[in-house]
């Protein structure tokens, strides 16, 4: 499971270092008000799902993906979120 995250993180910071042409994450990572606007339409349409009881595991892999490139192109570093929720521990 945790593989997987990483893969994603490692995408995003891979297509950041070595765009590729025609790459969806590389025209998220070059336009943070597409990929602000993007994370936010995947959350509302999460929300709907849920409440709808209909396709949240696809929505929820949708807003995985959009947060973790929308971090990454605003140099957002995942090992810092981690630190901070760390120190959140009761």
């Amino acid at each position: 499971m945790l593989n997987t995250l990483e893969g994603l993180f490692k995408l995003a910071r891979d297509r950041k270092s070595k765009p590729v042409e025609g790459s969806y994450t590389n025209k998220l990572l070059a336009n943070k008000s597409l990929s602000k606007e993007k994370v936010l339409e995947e959350i509302n349409e999460l929300v709907e799902a849920v409440d709808k009881n209909n396709n949240f595991i696809h929505e929820a892999a949708d807003v995985f993906y959009h947060l973790i490139v929308y971090l990454e192109a605003n140099n957002i570093k995942i090992e810092e979120v981690m630190e901070e929720l760390n120190k959140r521990k009761k």
